[in-house]
């Protein structure tokens, strides 16, 4: 049975409202989409809420005392601690960049820090000395080869000099995914990759301890 006219009409016009609603809604949904895009795009948002860089001024004296380039230094410390000062890995690590007592005392002796005691590890300064020195240590005994140099700060530096021996690895080794440890893989790739965040958001912390491999 064919319907009446009106009731035709009604059923097309209903049809028309629901596809403007639903273009509507997608509209508004790709707006915002693009929206929420551009703002977290925009550099001074990820400045602000992504790549922070706080304790600056003590990441560049240190980095620059000690030649280590301040962009890894930072990220180092991102990938450590998410900035979180008060933090305790489940291993035992301390502070900013998760120092391991043992080699945070070890560090303190190298230094002659005479202050140097386990509560003094929370100290975010002294922390981010100790772990700038310990990480330009790593680079020179690598060779400047930073995927070595955080390979050896994550798995430590026996577990790499073995895998040196063992695989045969040049001083020129780049290749992460050789890596036998997954968490040790993961670490250098995501260090590696907030340190290109860093040297593009902060072009102007370029020039402080950055020719360490000069």
């Amino acid at each position: 049975m064919k319907r009446p006219d009106f009731l035709e009409r009604v059923v097309q016009a209903r049809r028309t409202a629901h596809r403007k609603y639903l273009y509507a809604i997608a509209s508004t949904a790709v707006f915002l989409a693009f929206a929420i895009y551009l703002t977290f795009a925009s550099e001074a948002f990820q400045r602000h809420y992504l790549y922070p860089f706080p304790y600056r001024d003590t990441v560049e004296t240190y980095s620059d005392r000690y030649r280590v380039d301040p962009y890894l230094a930072i990220a180092v410390i991102k990938t450590e601690s998410k900035f979180q000062d008060g933090v305790h890995s489940h291993r035992g690590a301390i502070g900013l960049m998760q120092l391991m007592p043992d080699t945070a005392e070890w560090i303190a002796g190298q230094l002659e820090d005479p202050s140097y005691s386990i509560e003094a590890i929370h100290e975010p300064e002294r922390n981010i000395r100790y772990g700038i020195w310990y990480l330009s240590t790593l680079q020179r005994e690598f060779g400047g080869n930073d995927v070595l140099a955080l390979a050896a700060y994550n798995a430590g530096r026996g577990n790499v000099q073995s895998w040196i021996r063992e695989y045969g690895w040049p001083a020129d080794f780049h290749d992460i995914d050789a890596i036998p440890y997954k968490e040790t893989r993961e670490y250098v790739r995501k260090v590696l990759l907030t340190e290109h965040k860093y040297r593009s958001l902060y072009p102007e912390a370029g020039g402080i301890g950055s020719s360490m491999k000069d």
